[in-house]
């Protein structure tokens, strides 16, 4: 399965703070989605999580250093941690902001 992918036309505009398996929000953990127009990009720097979007089927895919994952505007997403890691969202839209 192929993971989604960011239109080209998207800067990033905002990110959280960095999180560990001790400090990732409880709704991250279940479901959340983004504002209309926001994209998210899912940045591992330490270990692996899963990125999942619910439906049928179901679409899983595992994050590293190596494997960042999107998250369309608007769709309902979760992440799951798969033991220590460290990660942070980079949020992007359409217009001006510093670059992606």
């Amino acid at each position: 399965m192929i993971s989604p992918v960011l239109p080209g036309n998207v800067q990033k505009y905002a990110e959280t703070p960095m999180f560990t398996e001790t400090s990732v929000p409880k709704k991250l953990l279940g479901l959340d989605d983004n504002k209309p127009g926001v994209w998210g990009r899912i940045v591992v720097i330490q270990g692996q999580l899963d990125y999942i979007i619910p439906g049928s089927p179901e679409q899983r895919y595992r994050l590293s250093p190596e494997q960042y994952g999107i998250i369309r505007p608007t769709e309902l997403h979760r992440v799951e941690l798969v033991g220590n890691v460290r990660f942070k969202v980079e949020f992007l839209k359409k217009g001006k902001g510093a670059e992606a």
